[in-house]
């Protein structure tokens, strides 16, 4: 895993072999968990995987067990998902009689949440605790379900895992960059013909892979790349961008959950980031101030600011706010709606004035573009 250079696929995009290795130097009695709860609300790309190749997720989490000398895999799956955890039951049966696992593996239904699928939030509800993630020692590979060391992988990182396994790390490498190498899933919708699921070579352009979804269907004013705690950036210069941390990081992006929504040129996307952020906002642990009352506040202040524009220090709020609870919180989740909200500031700035000037936003009317669940 080392030599292949695969990097997690699950937003943090960890070099996997290391993390690997960090698990098993801190054994013995190991525990493997497969993580599927896939809380990003405009991602489907993991319970697709789990649907369509349940066998190559679970060849994938037990060949990681043996590596880190573990003693169980749990596979944790949304409770919202209910045809994935069938299709996973039955994959198990089939395991099961055909006799192909030597370690133990259980199928736990996580709660729903944008936070609860973190690693760390995943390991207090496994050990019985409420899913609410944290930012301080000690972290999963020192000490997590049960007390044990514990390897925590997105379920596409371990569907690689079980390939490189089967083909070489020279094989995996044939793709992508020297410094990314391979390919990589990706959640595609907004203004894109056929909006689902695409694989694509680290590196492709995401004007090329919007092509694969069968093109533009309007005109793009914007993207969102890498989800709710992603980054907004302009449609010109993000058309040629390649899709990969070094690609997208010139342009103030990150790959995170492989996210890539088409905001159409007749979308708000102030009205967009307003919604998103509310919902975040929403999803709070309410374990810190910067969460539970900065959050609130940066909530409000985008809404003033994707409404008639009458508050004229929304704007300057909002970018000292966002300062503000960056690396102050329990959990990475104020830094992640910062993100957002910065680069909403950033891209945006012409319909802030537009909203401004005439008291009026000019997609009033329209139905949103991202998915916020109730």
């Amino acid at each position: 895993m080392e030599r292949s250079g695969l990097a997690g696929r699950g937003g943090a995009r960890f070099p996997t072999g290391r993390k690997l290795r960090a698990v098993a130097e801190n054994g013995p009695r190991t525990v493997v968990v497969a993580n599927g709860t896939e809380g990003e609300p405009a991602s489907a790309k993991d319970k697709l995987l789990m649907a369509a190749c349940p066998h190559l997720v679970l060849d994938g989490a037990l060949l990681a067990a043996e590596a880190v000398g573990a003693g169980e895999v749990v596979v944790c799956v949304d409770a919202q998902a209910r045809a994935v955890l069938a299709i996973l039951d039955q994959a198990l049966a089939e395991r099961a009689s055909a006799g192909l696992d030597r370690l133990p593996v259980s199928v736990a239904v996580s709660p729903s949440g944008y936070v609860a699928g973190e690693e760390s939030a995943l390991i207090h509800w496994l050990n019985r605790g409420p899913a609410i993630p944290t930012a301080v020692p000690p972290r999963p590979f020192q000490r997590g379900v049960r007390g044990r060391p514990t390897l925590v992988q997105n379920v596409e990182t371990l569907a690689h895992l079980a390939l490189i396994a089967r083909f070489g790390d020279e094989w995996f490498r044939a793709l992508g960059t020297v410094a990314e190498p391979g390919s990589t899933l990706l959640t595609v919708s907004g203004a894109v013909r056929y909006p689902g699921v695409v694989e694509a070579t680290v590196g492709t352009s995401i004007g090329d892979v919007v092509a694969t979804a069968g093109g533009p269907t309007a005109e793009v004013g914007a993207f969102l790349v890498g989800g709710y705690f992603g980054a907004w950036l302009p449609a010109a210069p993000a058309w040629t961008a390649p899709l990969s941390q070094a690609g997208l990081t010139r342009l103030g992006g990150f790959l995170g959950t492989g996210v890539v929504v088409a905001l159409p040129a007749d979308a708000c996307g102030l009205v967009e980031t307003a919604r998103v952020v509310r919902y975040l906002a929403g999803e709070s642990a309410g374990q810190c101030g910067p969460c539970v009352h900065g959050l609130a506040s940066i909530a409000g202040a985008t809404a003033e600011l994707a409404g008639a524009g009458r508050h004229r220090r929304a704007e300057e709020d909002l970018a000292r706010w966002t300062a503000q609870v960056r690396g102050r919180g329990a959990c990475h989740h104020p830094d992640g709606v910062a993100n957002l909200v910065d680069s909403a500031l950033r891209v945006f700035s012409g319909e802030i004035e537009v909203h401004a000037r005439t008291g009026r936003c000019p997609a009033t009317g329209r139905p949103p573009v991202l998915p916020v669940p109730r």
